[in-house]
Order: C-alpha cells, then structure tokens, then sequence
C-alpha cells in the first residue's frame, strides 16, 4: 500500500461511527431491549485508547400488562476494556442523600464519570398507571477499600424522590466478560419498575501531569488482520418475579 493510500485508510477508521449493538431478550410475555455504543470504533492494537460506551435497557411486556419490578442488573465488560479510577475524586452516599440533581453535583462533580435518565411506571390498579422520569448522575466511589460506583436517580413525579445505587466494580472470572457492573434495585414504593435506563460512562482527566481516561480499550486484532468482530458487553437482568434474560452484545472494532 503506498504512502497515500495509507493515510486515506487511516482518515477512514478514524471517521468510522461509534460500534453500535442491539439485542431483544424474550421469556414470556417480558421483553427486554438491550442497546450500546462504544466510542471510538478506530482503537489502537497494542494499548489501551480512551473510549466511552453508552448503555441502554428497555422492559415491556407483549400483552401490554405492568412488568415486574427489576431488581437486578449486571453489566459484563470485554476483558480488553480497563477502568482507571487513579487520581479521581471519591463520593459518598452519605453527600447524596435527599439531594436533587443540582445539588448531587455540587457536593461531588469532581467524582462525575456518567450521566443518563431513567423512565419508572407506577401501577395502581387495573385503570391507574403512573409513569415517570428523570435524571440520572456516576460517581466514582470506595466501598470496603475497593472502587466502587454510586449511580444517582433523581424524580420529581408523583412525589420528589431521590434513589441511591451502590454498582460494585467485579474483577475476576475467565472468558471474554471479567470486569463486572452489578447492583440491586429496592422496591420503588411497593409497585414501582423501572421500564428504561440510558446511561453514558467515561470521562478524560489529568493527574499528576498525566492525561488519562476512566474508561479505555483496544482492539486486540491479530498482526495482518485490520478489524474484528468481538463481545463487547454482556447484560443480566434479574426480576422481582423470578424471570432472568441474559444478552451478548457484539460489534467490530478496527485498528488505528
């Protein structure tokens, strides 16, 4: 390839779009929609490049009936993506509670790695269904020494509420998936299920003098190969009445 053509290959894949994936997950009449975008797709081979990923969760149900309640959700994360917390400002629970979103950012922007919005519906009764919305704000956290991540919901429909979620950060394990998102979801006022979750993580900081990113990654493509399809993330949501769906979402990553 001469030296032209390469830089016109390398503008390509600089300019390619985020890699986006989608899956429907179905058991019964419940149905999930799990959706995500990793940005850039353009990634160097050898060594992790700041990246930020987009997540999204969608429940309904066939019949058109209330979804159960979600109580658990898992996150699992490509074994080439890091998470670097060095240098990054902690938040506790405790400058969260009772505050609006306003007031989440002033005790701890310095601890911001996401943000997003989330959808609940309330049911009533056959004829009374409340939904509602609102935003949701990622701090960096510790719990028991290890980083940790406190996700901040905040509504104001029917009543002004603020929700505080511990997502453990989980090393280990073999395979594509070995860094874990998990958390557990309370019972919203006894009949409350959150039917959407849009999130975005990542952000760039310096620290002593060195730029770096809370999330990064690589495309690990073999020498003589220029993109590869891979995993990228893997979802588990967990309802109140017992059912479970399990997805992989999958895209192609290109070298830079």
């Amino acid at each position: 390839m001469g030296r032209r053509a390469a830089i016109v290959a390398s503008l390509a894949c600089l300019a390619l779009p985020a890699i986006s994936a989608a899956e429907v997950g179905q058991t019964g009449n419940l149905r999930v929609n799990f959706n995500a975008d990793l940005a850039p797709r353009a990634l160097p081979r050898d060594h992790p490049a700041p990246v930020t990923v987009s997540v999204s969760g969608r429940v309904s149900t066939t019949d058109g009936s209330h979804p159960p309640p979600l109580r658990r959700l898992e996150i699992g994360i490509n074994r080439h993506a890091r998470i670097s917390t060095a240098g990054l400002p902690v938040c506790r629970p405790a400058q969260l509670q009772s505050t609006s979103t306003s007031g989440a950012l002033e005790r701890c922007r310095g601890a911001l790695v996401g943000h997003g919005s989330f959808h609940t519906s309330f049911d009533f009764g056959p004829a009374t269904t409340i939904p509602t919305s609102g935003k949701v704000l990622v701090f960096n956290s510790r719990r028991n020494g290890r980083p940790d991540l406190l996700m901040h919901m905040f509504g104001t429909t029917p009543v002004r509420a603020t929700l505080i979620l511990p997502v453990a950060i989980v090393h280990g394990g073999s395979g594509d998936f070995t860094t874990t998102l998990r958390t557990t979801i309370p019972r919203l006022a006894g009949v409350g299920a959150i039917t959407a979750l849009d999130l975005e993580l990542g952000r760039q900081y310096s620290y002593q003098g060195v730029r770096r990113s809370y999330l990064s990654a690589a495309c690990a493509v073999p020498k003589g190969f220029s993109a590869l399809p891979f995993p990228f993330l893997r979802g588990y949501f967990g309802f109140a009445d017992g059912h479970q769906v399990r997805m992989t979402l999958a895209g192609n990553c290109h070298v830079r």
